[in-house]
């Protein structure tokens, strides 16, 4: 359309096999996949529609991001005939975006996910055979799943593919409830198996494929304060009920059966706790339910938004207090029998990690979790955001709802290494660039795994699930990253999701500018004013030498101003790396060969200024004296 009238729309009746731009007076049709679809061109006046036949799929043309909601989904175990707190149910999430246009596709195509072994051999594939889940799943939920069914009907990741569903409240696609178990198919344990998730077009042809870890653990356990024991250790006797240890033979029943003696004992006169049993058909008591054949479900009684928000399963009863408040109340004075302090009083992980996954598992594995103090001691544990165990159990604390976000420690270029202050209260500050979601998934709340960010992706497909940030220390997590843009790590690589990187000062993800060449040949006019560089100074440092949001996480050479400058991984950049400054001129001779061979000179750099600094202060001391 040379002569268009007005403005000039375009459109395909399916995105998947051809998409349809418009510029300059020409319109654009990209071959996507083989098939067929009808593209439309229309101005004020005109209307073009015109039949389009794809013969081949063109590579690379998709991106498909997955992954796990929680970062860690923890079950039972292996046996669900004393009690069950969790039930073999992970949930896998998907985004597909076409790299032609940039946008995301939530129709005309099919996703999948299915087992897949990893760099070990190790592939999980079903669950039935692991564990006694479906034997007492009626009993449990009121529910008859087939076996490797999970409570929502989603099936066991398999060597089938399995269907997901695209979810337009939440702009994903999602297997919700899949019923894996950490034991693979030669019952070694592996918390982090893999799945293969596959998108297609209705002509059946592969979009896109990627890896992904459904993490799972059965290290959610209360076995080291109340197993059977013998020992004369204090601590390791302070849960033991009145009647005594059970000393079932079994270990996996004995420490869930004294729970139950122990819950009896302490309930034992209270009006409401005897409605309740009767109510939910216990009316002997939970451990002469148990041993009658009738497992406790602690949500029956106890609410918990983790079944609610996951499942959409209901729980609870009116005036029994919530789950979380329950547990985490009453054992932030439980003394651990290893080291004798109260689990309050504990500022580490082991206090977390002995009910939940744990010492072994390690679920605290993404980028936060190897941050190390000026001592090289772990400096962010599972307090230093969510605070000590009584504060988790607090009652104004509503569980899995009211939870740290990412501003509370991201903000004004900085990265704190608590999120909250000494009494365990969430810090807030006012620089909303990398802020979670505001009422997301309900009013009030502020949650990562539900918030969406550049180009309407999920911040999880970014930057990973929560504890599982990119790049992790489990390989299995970071084959996606690798795969998408050959590092592991946050996904920020802009062709990952555009075959043609826009040129944008402000436009990327947090308000980022583009990356690679194109933008480093032609910046110059995005740092003209003071405050175009007040805005580099967010990432690059407010003395332009680079900051770590400025760090570049794989070796890389520009080409600016004829000119090549070279950086290794983890190089922060900065303005003298190639001018005298944030308003230097163009690139020199000296300046571009110090940055191929920037070990020897950043070294040499960093001891003269060493040398200075170390001068300044003896001058200071003898006029001082």
């Amino acid at each position: 359309m040379t002569n268009a009238s007005g403005t000039v729309t375009t459109s395909s009746s399916n995105t998947t096999i051809a998409t349809v731009t418009y510029a300059a007076g020409v319109a654009t049709v990209r071959g996507v996949a083989a098939g067929s679809a009808t593209v439309t061109v229309r101005d004020s006046v005109t209307t073009r529609t015109v039949a389009v036949t794809v013969t081949a799929a063109v590579a690379n043309a998709y991106s498909l991001l997955a992954w796990n909601n929680l970062g860690m989904h923890c079950v039972d175990g292996q046996d669900y005939s004393v009690f069950s707190i969790l039930p073999p149910l992970n949930t896998l999430n998907a985004q597909l975006v076409n790299k032609s246009t940039g946008a995301l596709v939530t129709s005309g195509v099919t996703l999948t996910y299915q087992a897949t072994a990893d760099a070990t051999g190790s592939i999980n594939t079903i669950s039935s055979t692991k564990t006694n889940f479906w034997q007492y799943v009626q009993s449990l939920f009121g529910l008859s799943p087939a076996p490797d069914v999970g409570l929502l009907g989603y099936p066991m990741a398999s060597l089938t593919p399995a269907r997901m569903a695209y979810n337009s409240t939440e702009n994903w696609f999602e297997a919700v409830g899949i019923p894996i178990t950490p034991t693979d198919d030669t019952r070694r344990t592996n918390s982090y198996p893999l799945v293969q998730v596959v998108a297609k077009n209705t002509a059946g042809q592969v979009l896109a494929t990627t890896k992904v870890v459904l993490p799972v653990s059965d290290e959610i356990t209360c076995k080291a304060c109340h197993t059977s024991t013998t020992s004369t250790n204090t601590a390791a006797n302070a849960a033991k009920p009145t009647a005594g240890w059970v000393f079932d033979p079994d270990p996996l029943k004995d420490w869930k059966k004294n729970i139950l003696r122990l819950h009896d004992q302490k309930q034992a006169g209270n009006a409401a706790y005897a409605a309740a049993l009767t109510a939910k058909g216990y009316s002997n008591g939970l451990y002469a339910s148990a041993l009658a054949g009738k497992p406790t479900l602690c949500v029956a009684c106890h609410v918990s938004n983790a079944y609610q928000i996951e499942a959409g399963f209901p729980t609870g009863i009116t005036g029994i207090s919530a789950l979380t408040k329950a547990l985490h109340a009453s054992h932030g004075t439980a003394v651990d029998p290893a080291n004798g302090l109260t689990l309050d009083s504990s500022n580490n992980r082991s206090a977390c990690y002995m009910c939940h996954p744990g010492s072994v598992t390690q679920c605290l594995r993404g980028a936060m979790a190897d941050v190390k103090d000026s001592g090289g001691n772990v400096a962010i544990n599972c307090q230093s955001c969510h605070g000590r165990i009584s504060k988790v159990g607090a009652a104004t604390r509503s569980g899995w709802l009211s939870e740290p976000n990412c501003q509370a420690c991201h903000y004004d270029s900085k990265r704190e290494l608590s999120a909250v202050d000494t009494q365990g209260n969430l810090l807030n500050w006012s620089d909303a660039r990398f802020a979670t979601a505001q009422n997301k998934p309900s009013e009030g709340f502020s949650l990562y795994r539900f918030s969406t960010g550049h180009g309407n992706l999920q911040c999880s497909a970014c930057h990973g699930s929560t504890h599982a940030e990119f790049p992790t220390s489990e390989p299995n997590d970071n084959l996606q990253s690798i795969a998408l843009q050959g590092y592991a790590g946050t996904v920020h690589e802009c062709t990952v999701c555009h075959a043609t990187v826009p040129n944008t000062a402000n436009g990327g993800p947090h308000g980022m500018h583009s990356i690679g060449s194109a933008w480093v040949g032609n910046h110059e006019h995005s740092a003209e004013t003071a405050s175009q560089r007040a805005s580099c100074a967010y990432c690059h440092g407010a003395d332009f030498r680079g900051s770590p949001l400025s760090q570049v996480k794989m070796a890389k050479t520009f080409n600016a101003d004829g000119h090549n400058v070279s950086y290794v991984a983890g190089q922060q950049v900065g303005c003298y790396d190639c001018h005298s400054g944030p308003t230097g001129g163009a690139l020199t001779l000296k300046t571009n060969y110090a940055s191929r061979d920037q070990g020897f000179f950043s070294e040499l750099l960093s001891s003269t200024r060493s040398y200075l600094v170390a001068l300044r202060d003896k001058v200071v001391a003898i006029a001082g004296a």
